[in-house]
């Protein structure tokens, strides 16, 4: 059914799909908030037997039976209720939130106006990785959600910073991933033993590579970081391994090499996947216990106790197997398609970044906050835009289109607009419609739908992980997958 200009159903069906049984529950996540922008990244859960909650400025009215939304703040092992909601323009009683398995069907009963996709509507289906907007108030993004995160088992909470803040190591978020990512970051640290990162372009390798480092035994030492595919084949030996004083040429001086500088400490490769097989195998020896290496024009062997970080975007399988070997753990450093949850904390903290680095530029932005420091100011639309994007560069395209969106925003808030100029990354996720408007030009021929023989021989190949498997069949996201699950009747199990 086409949407009207009250009614828009984000669902392909509405056949009720059951809930799926990995302990996820449907939830609104607040993205952004007009008069509370401190309350970005709680979350209300709505369970998918349960009834109709009503989501209103304030507690319920005296002798009311109706359920209210209740917002919490979540983290591993603790998840705490947050105060009512106070946007002045909300009305009391202002969703009407039904769940319907892993969908949330929405109706406006209070005043302010209700957008989805910046289409006016008064009902809506929304979808996992929907947003929906409460005009000026209140931006709402829909996720699923464990109700309660497993405890850690190597990092501390005790640790953790104040809510959505970066940690000490710099890694900013609140959602599942990344405090599995911290965990075992922290468990890693104890483990002295070769490492390769595995994660995306612009996914943070290099902050997980420094945070494992900073919480081990070798903090105290030096950490070497360089572009192993910047590395020029003629000369990889001198990079990595040094060279004596006078070799090869007279009155060259003395260099200990990438190996000899991180002795003691750590050695962060980055792109090592991007070396030739051939140029791998200069590491082996090593690699090997004792770290055994000769310097250029060196006749007696050193040693290095180092221990080598590499990190690669490709499949490990690609690394030449006996250096993939000496890699002996493996991390994985999630992407935003797999953390959307974290966008609004992203760029919070790269907004303060921008603001620290090119005051002049970002001064404009700046609102007073309640602590007295100043806060670059976001609009709806900004982080509307961010949330349902698919990324392919990750934190390196998030940084981009914050610095566009400010190159273009005319008022004091930066806003997303069709004259911000566009980033090499795909379109944001689509929202699916039956019709298209009158007089649009024609789409893109539609790529059809993997088969539920696929998606069920992928799921079963990657052990119910949503995310490999969405990866596997080429989806933009892992909500995709969510829809197909549904259309098929298949579980993750």
């Amino acid at each position: 059914m086409a949407a009207s200009a009250s009614t828009l159903d984000l669902g392909s069906s509405l056949t009720v799909a059951p809930e799926r049984s990995q302990g996820e529950t449907t939830a609104l996540m607040i993205a952004w908030a007009a008069s509370e922008p401190h309350r970005i990244g709680e979350l209300a859960f709505f369970e998918s037997e349960g009834g109709a909650q009503i989501l209103g400025r304030g507690g319920p009215r005296d002798g009311s039976g109706v359920e209210r939304t209740v917002f919490y703040r979540q983290r591993p092992g603790c998840v705490e209720r947050t105060a009512d909601l106070a946007g002045p323009g909300l009305s009391r009683e202002q969703l009407r939130v039904r769940p319907e398995g892993s969908r949330l069907r929405i109706e406006r009963i209070g005043r302010c106006a209700m957008e989805v996709r910046g289409e006016r509507v008064d009902r809506c289906v929304l979808e996992p990785g929907d947003t929906l907007l409460l005009k000026g108030q209140l931006l709402l993004f829909c996720t699923r959600r464990p109700r309660k995160l497993a405890p850690l088992t190597s990092a501390k909470l005790a640790d953790a910073p104040a809510f959505g803040a970066p940690d000490s190591h710099g890694i900013v978020g609140e959602c599942p991933a990344v405090w599995h990512l911290r965990d075992r970051i922290a468990w890693m640290a104890t483990a002295d033993e070769h490492t390769l990162l595995l994660g995306g372009s612009g996914s943070g390798k290099e902050l997980a590579a420094r945070a494992v480092h900073a919480l081990s035994a070798r903090a105290r030492g030096p950490f070497i970081a360089r572009n192993a595919a910047t590395i020029p084949a003629s000369l990889i030996d001198a990079e990595l391994f040094g060279n004596v004083k006078g070799y090869p040429n007279p009155g060259m001086p003395e260099r200990p090499g990438l190996i000899g500088a991180a002795n003691g400490g750590t050695l962060f490769l980055d792109e090592i996947g991007e070396l030739p097989e051939g140029l791998q195998a200069n590491l082996l020896r090593v690699l090997d216990e004792g770290g055994e290496y000769h310097c250029l024009g060196a006749a007696v062997a050193k040693r290095s106790h180092f221990r080598l970080i590499g990190a690669t975007n490709r499949d490990p399988a690609a690394l030449k197997h006996d250096v993939g070997a000496r890699l002996v753990l493996r991390l994985e450093v999630p992407g935003l398609d797999e953390r959307r949850d974290d966008v609004p904390f992203l760029a919070r903290h790269l907004l303060r970044r921008a603001a620290a680095k090119s005051p002049d530029a970002v001064r404009r932005f700046l609102a007073a906050r309640s602590d007295g420091d100043p806060e670059p100011a976001v609009g709806a639309t900004l982080i509307d835009h961010l949330m349902r994007r698919r990324y392919t560069t990750n934190l390196r395209e998030l940084d981009a289109l914050l610095w566009r969106a400010m190159s273009t925003s005319q008022g004091s808030e930066i806003e997303w607009s069709e004259r911000s100029p566009s980033v090499a990354a795909p379109p944001p996720v689509a929202i699916e419609a039956s019709e298209s408007p009158a007089g649009a030009s024609e789409p893109p021929p539609e790529i059809p739908d993997p088969s539920a023989d696929r998606v069920r021989a992928s799921l079963e190949e990657h052990g119910g992980n949503i995310t490999r498997a969405a990866q596997a069949l080429g989806l933009s996201s892992r909500y995709v997958l969510y829809r197909l699950m549904r259309k098929y009747g298949l579980s993750a199990e």
